[in-house]
């Protein structure tokens, strides 16, 4: 971008203009048109166009002992030195609010593309945490993953906040039409109240681990105290009311992300 930079034009006139006194040094001529230049303002943006979002719930066996489970946790957390990662946290749920299905433990993480969640698949230390510590204590694991836009704020999530994961399986026969109402309801949430900090919505790509789940969501609280206040509120409910009739199914799970030294309890 320097070479855009005008030089000017050098003729007879501007050499007997400067001649009549004594010039500038180089470097202080330069500072001079730099400072007499308007004041350019550079914002760095909180959010990028595209985050990946990957959720991952498991039904922890009730006979597993609890240094399977710690090594478990310990484990899927330890993978935060990945490069591929912006963001990761593993650790029991706060509470589990589907009936339908059980789970107790969590797994977020976050990406900048959709190739950076493959290669976090495929690498050998997710793959050997799998296969030693996740697999043998599991009877049940589901995950779904998605791409929100314009997500605002860190990727990185603090210890100590509370999200609400939402999972919704559209009833049959619903088409696109039904479908952007439901997105446009949760992505309308987070004006209708105050206390949720940041708010991840979108629509599921890898349907081979959803159990039919198409729509995802994450609203992420300043704590529990904040997440607990969701409830009963007036217009949280309204908007959900419009688009009741086309949901078959809900997963609604809570979690307080842990710091790293509690994140094996």
């Amino acid at each position: 971008m320097l070479n855009t930079i005008a030089r000017p034009v050098i003729n007879t006139v501007a050499i007997s203009h400067f001649t009549q006194r004594q010039p500038l040094p180089l470097l202080r001529r330069i500072n001079h048109r730099i400072h007499s230049l308007p004041a350019v303002q550079i914002r760095m943006s909180s959010s990028q166009s595209e985050t990946i979002e990957h959720i991952v719930l498991f039904n922890v066996k009730p006979s597993t002992e609890s240094t399977q489970l710690a090594a478990m946790v310990n484990g899927l957390n330890s993978l935060r030195s990945l490069p591929m990662l912006l963001h990761i946290s593993a650790g029991p749920l706060l509470r589990n609010r589907s009936s339908s299905l059980n789970f107790t433990h969590i797994l977020h993480s976050r990406y900048r593309t959709k190739e950076d969640l493959a290669n976090y698949s495929a690498h050998d230390a997710h793959l050997s945490v799998v296969r030693s510590n996740v697999l043998p204590i599991c009877d049940d694991i589901m995950a779904v993953d998605w791409v929100a836009q314009n997500l605002q704020g860190p990727a990185e999530v603090q210890p100590g906040s509370a999200m609400r994961v939402q999972f919704v399986k559209l009833k049959e026969g619903l088409g696109d039409t039904e479908k952007g109402e439901v997105l446009g309801v949760i992505g309308g949430l987070k004006d209708k109240f105050d206390g949720i900090d940041q708010l991840s919505f979108g629509e599921n790509f890898s349907p081979a681990r959803a159990k039919g789940f198409s729509l995802a969501s994450i609203g992420i609280f300043a704590g529990v105290k904040e997440l607990d206040a969701l409830e009963g509120n007036v217009q949280i409910t309204e908007e959900k009311d419009k688009v009741r009739d086309y949901i078959d199914s809900l997963i609604v799970v809570d979690y307080v992300v842990p710091s790293t030294q509690s994140a094996s309890l």
